[in-house]
C-alpha cells in the first residue's frame, strides 16, 4: 500500500501545486524556514538517557492552540521532549510565539514524500509521534510503524465528508487506521465511525475534545473591555454582533441582520472576523457598497463612531470576541459546510447562533442545543430573525451566557486523560 502512495504522491503534488501555490502566496509567510518542508530540519541530538522525544504535529493555528494543555500535561508527568511542527505559515508563527522556550524544538512539517520524510525523521529522531484531528500522513505513519514506535491520533474527528470518502476506499482506510496504536476521539460519533473504518475497537477511545482545555490567555476586565470597545469605535452601551471565523456569503447575511436590529432603534455594531485574513480585500469591497461607516483592522485602531469593524488580521479573535454580546459561528450558512468550532465562544460565555451546516462538530452542536447555549438558523432570514430576537431580549442572552460557561467547564479534562494514557504507553508512571 505504501508503494502505491509513493508512486501517486508526486503527480498528485504537481496537479495540486497551482492551487496550493496561489494560497501560499495570498497568505504569505511561507518563506520562513521553508527548507523544513523539504526535510532539512535542524539536526537534533539523540534524546538523553531516560528521556523520550515526541514529535507532535499540529496543522494550523487552531490545532497549535489546542495542543497547549496536552503539551503541559505530557511534560509535567514525564521526562518528555516535545518537537512541535505545523503546516501553515500562520500556525508556525503562532507556535513560535506561544511555545518558544517551552518545547524542545519548533519547526515546519515536511512534505509527506519519501525523501523529504526520510530526511526529517533522521534529523528529529523521535521515540513516538502524535497527530491531531483528521490529519493522517501515510509516509509519516509508515516510518513510525517501520521503526516500531508508538503512534497516536488525538482529538480525532471524522466529518460527514471524510467519512463518506473513507468508506469508498475501505482497504486504504483499514490500512491507514491500523497504523495507529491509539486514537483519542473528540466524540462518541467519531469513535464509532473510526472503529467502523478499521480502527481497533480496543484502541479507539472517546476522550472528548482537547479544545475545551485551552486557557483564555487574557480575559478582559470591565475596564479593558470598555477601552477595546472605544478603540474599535463602538459606543459604550452598543450591542455588538460578532461574525466569528466567517466564510464567503456570511458577511452579507450579518450586514442584513445588523440593519434589521438597527431598524428597531437598537445601536448595533458589527464585528467581522473572517476565518482567513487574506479575504480582507474581498470583504472591504462588500463594505464599500453599503452606507454604514466601517473600519479595517489592518489600517490600525483609530475609528470614530464606527458601525462595522473588519478584523482582517490573524490571531485576534479571542480578544475581540470579548466585546461581543452575540456570536455567529462561521462556515455554517449554505453553501458553506462543516462549521468552525463554537467552543471558544462558549468558553467566553457568548450566546451562540450558527447555521445548519455544522457537520464537523455534530456532537458538540447537539450538546450545545440541549443545554440551550446555542440556537440554529436555517438561512440568512433565520439569522436576521434570531439575532433580532436576542438583541431585544437581554434576559435570554444572560441565560444562554451562564449555560455556556457551565457547559464548557463540564467538558474539560481530556488533555490530562490523554497525556496519562500516552505516558502509560511510553512506560512512564508516577
Amino acid at each position: 500500500m505504501i508503494w502505491i502512495y509513493r508512486l501517486l504522491f508526486l503527480p498528485s503534488l504537481l496537479i495540486a501545486l497551482p492551487y496550493y501555490g496561489l494560497r501560499m502566496w495570498r497568505r504569505g509567510g511561507y518563506g520562513k524556514d521553508f527548507e523544513h518542508r523539504l526535510g532539512l530540519f535542524p539536526q537534533l541530538e539523540p534524546p538523553k538517557k531516560g528521556k523520550k522525544r515526541i514529535w507532535l504535529q499540529a496543522v494550523s493555528v487552531g490545532e497549535v492552540l489546542a495542543v497547549g494543555p496536552l503539551i503541559e500535561a505530557l511534560q509535567a508527568k514525564g521526562e518528555i521532549e516535545i518537537v512541535l511542527t505545523t503546516t501553515t505559515s500562520t500556525g508556525y508563527t503562532e507556535a513560535r510565539k506561544r511555545y518558544s522556550g517551552k518545547v524542545y524544538q519548533i519547526g515546519v512539517f515536511p512534505l509527506d514524500f519519501w525523501p523529504c520524510s526520510r530526511l526529517a525523521w533522521g534529523r528529529i529522531q523521535p521515540d513516538a509521534i502524535i497527530l491531531t484531528e483528521s490529519e493522517l500522513w501515510p509516509e509519516h505513519l509508515h516510518r513510525a510503524r517501520k521503526k516500531k514506535l508508538p503512534t497516536f491520533l488525538v482529538n480525532a474527528r471524522m466529518s460527514d465528508k471524510s467519512y463518506a470518502r473513507y468508506k469508498k476506499v475501505r482497504p486504504l482506510s483499514t490500512w491507514l487506521f491500523s497504523q495507529l496504536d491509539h486514537i483519542y476521539t473528540a466524540s462518541e460519533l467519531d469513535q464509532s465511525r473510526l472503529i467502523e473504518l478499521g480502527g481497533n475497537d480496543t484502541r479507539v477511545t472517546c476522550s472528548g475534545s482537547i479544545k475545551f482545555d485551552v486557557t483564555i490567555q487574557h480575559r478582559l476586565n470591565d475596564g479593558e473591555r470598555a477601552r477595546l470597545k472605544e478603540a474599535l469605535g463602538f459606543a459604550p452601551n452598543s450591542f455588538v454582533l460578532l461574525g466569528s471565523s466567517t466564510w464567503p456569503g456570511e458577511e452579507s447575511a450579518l450586514l442584513a441582520a445588523q440593519k434589521a436590529i438597527m431598524a428597531r432603534a437598537i445601536d448595533c455594531r458589527l464585528l467581522l472576523v473572517p476565518r482567513h485574513a487574506e479575504r480582507g480585500p474581498e470583504i472591504a469591497k462588500l463594505l464599500k457598497g453599503q452606507d454604514l461607516p466601517w473600519h479595517q483592522r489592518s489600517s490600525g485602531y483609530d475609528p470614530e463612531n464606527n458601525r462595522i469593524h473588519l478584523a482582517d488580521t490573524t490571531g485576534e479573535l479571542t480578544q475581540l470576541s470579548q466585546v461581543a454580546d452575540l456570536a455567529f459561528i462561521g462556515k455554517s450558512l449554505p453553501p458553506n459546510e462543516g462549521g468552525q468550532t463554537p467552543i471558544e465562544a462558549a468558553a467566553l460565555g457568548l450566546p451562540i447562533l450558527m447555521g445548519p451546516n455544522m457537520s464537523n462538530f455534530k456532537y458538540i452542536v447537539r450538546s450545545l442545543l440541549q443545554d440551550k447555549v446555542a440556537q440554529t438558523v436555517e438561512n440568512e432570514l433565520g439569522l436576521t430573525q434570531a439575532a433580532l430576537r436576542l438583541a431585544e431580549n437581554k434576559d435570554e442572552r444572560t441565560h444562554m451566557s451562564k449555560a455556556a460557561q457551565i457547559w464548557h467547564r463540564r467538558n474539560q479534562g481530556s488533555s490530562l486523560r490523554i497525556a496519562e494514557s500516552i505516558l502509560t504507553d511510553l512506560n512512564y508512571s508516577e
